[in-house]
């Protein structure tokens, strides 16, 4: 079974204990255990280097997979772009989510360099979702990811 690494966001093998590019150690999709849903799921948008286009187009479809799996949390890597302002990817994926947001579809979106574990959006994350640690504790911070909550 391959996952993706939430530190570096390469596919990996499900049965390593550490991810070989960075040696993180690796998060395993584990049902929450209110529900038995998954609690957290990542989706890799910058794989492959695509258009923004077929990003835009993984996003959706995988914010479909997460809802239908009943999953709690979702982060995004879309990256941070080369050019020091943020990438194409990364405004247009946020562009698409605060619209899903304001539509009623998805109850939050945080931005990684806004996710802090004890302060704002990421302390009232971490207060409804305690298990978040196992998933989260690396990337705060990180410009290059989205959280999304979905429930």
């Amino acid at each position: 079974m391959m996952i993706i690494c939430t530190v570096c966001g390469n596919e990996v093998n499900g049965d390593d204990q550490h991810c070989p590019f960075c040696r993180a150690e690796l998060s395993y999709l584990k049902p929450h255990h209110d529900t038995g849903a998954p609690l957290h799921k990542t989706v890799n948008l910058k794989q492959g280097l695509p258009t923004v286009a077929v990003a835009l187009a993984r996003l959706e479809q995988a914010l479909r997979q997460a809802r239908l799996e009943r999953a709690a949390v979702v982060t995004v890597i879309h990256g941070y772009g080369s050019s020091g302002k943020g990438g194409a990817i990364r405004i247009q994926c946020r562009k698409l989510l605060d619209h899903l947001m304001a539509g009623g579809h998805i109850k939050a979106v945080i931005a990684g360099e806004d996710l802090r574990r004890h302060s704002g959006a990421g302390k009232d994350l971490w207060r409804r979702f305690p298990d978040l640690d196992k998933y989260l504790r690396v990337d705060l911070g990180n410009p290059g990811i989205t959280i999304i909550v979905l429930r």
